[in-house]
């Protein structure tokens, strides 16, 4: 009963496996590959036992069947032991696969005319030889229609584009996961304009309300010094918007905000740097001079 429930709960893990995994999975794909293969290989071997189970199941009710009916113990082995089929030579498994004929035939086959001495057999060409031939004809006839005439197919630059295709897509879709796993020790400072202007919808929506809509400092600090209450590199930013301090009324955002937004957010602050927004609140905190800060960029 033990075995039993490991079993099912083994299969029904594996049933329900295709729709708990997340895309954004940690398991690395080749070892998901494994754990699939391993599972398949599982059930195929439960299947084959199940197999020879039934068929051990099957040969003790025949023998309870043929006993009832007053067979006796040696009738019921003769007629329980398997036929065997008369195996044939294998000179005329030869000569049916090269469709030839046998020696004591030779003579019904021999070409009327000789030279020097020599005659020829009238043997044919071995239908396997033929069915191949023919088949190479059709294949190539069809592989003509389908991709030069009719242009279904693809032919080797257009399925070269459509790899390319697919290659940007996987890449973007990989890039989107890894994204998500950043955090405040992998959090890196770029200038991407795409990162920024999503910073930036990030910082009206968030953080405009106690920091300001340029930055500048409300109830929260300004930004856009050189002063930092809790660091100022990229890490120390993300750190802080992600976890917040709740004791100075900073809230965390790692519920509401994914890390891929965190980032943006932060690179978009950093980039802030320097722009001397009007009405900007008294410095605070520490002095910091980090000269990998990027500018934002006025149009």
């Amino acid at each position: 009963m033990k075995y039993q429930r490991v079993v099912f709960l083994f299969i029904f893990l594996f049933i329900m496996q295709p729709a708990m995994a997340a895309n954004d999975s940690l398991i690395p794909g080749d070892v998901q590959n494994y754990i699939g293969y391993g599972a398949i290989v599982f059930t195929l071997l439960l299947f084959l036992v199940v197999m020879l189970v039934l068929l051990r199941t099957f040969k003790v009710l025949t023998r309870i069947i043929l006993k009832s009916e007053g067979y006796t113990e040696e009738q019921i082995v003769t007629e329980m032991k398997p036929v065997k089929k008369e195996k044939k030579p294998k000179n005329d498994v030869w000569i049916k696969l090269l469709s030839l004929k046998p020696l004591s035939e030779e003579k019904e086959i021999l070409i009327a005319h000789e030279y020097d001495g020599i005659q020829e057999l009238n043997n044919p060409t071995p239908a396997w030889f033929m069915v191949l031939f023919y088949g190479t004809i059709a294949f190539a006839v069809g592989y003509m229609l389908i991709y030069h005439v009719f242009g279904i197919g693809q032919l080797q630059d257009a399925e070269y584009k459509t790899e390319v295709a697919l290659a940007e897509i996987a890449k973007k879709a990989y890039l989107s996961k890894s994204a998500n796993r950043v955090d405040e020790s992998t959090v890196k400072l770029v200038s991407d304009p795409g990162v920024l202007a999503s910073g930036s919808v990030i910082f009206k929506q968030t953080c405009a309300a106690c920091h300001g809509d340029h930055a500048q400092g409300v109830v929260g600090p300004n930004l856009t010094d050189e002063y930092w209450l809790h660091g100022g590199n990229i890490g120390d930013v993300f750190k802080t918007i992600k976890y917040g301090v709740l004791s100075k009324g900073m809230p965390t955002w790692e519920k509401q905000l994914t890390p891929k937004q965190i980032s943006d957010v932060a690179n978009y602050i950093k980039s802030l740097h320097g722009t001397n927004p009007a009405n900007p609140k008294e410095a605070q905190g520490t002095k910091e001079t980090d000269n990998a800060v990027i500018p934002l960029k006025k149009a």
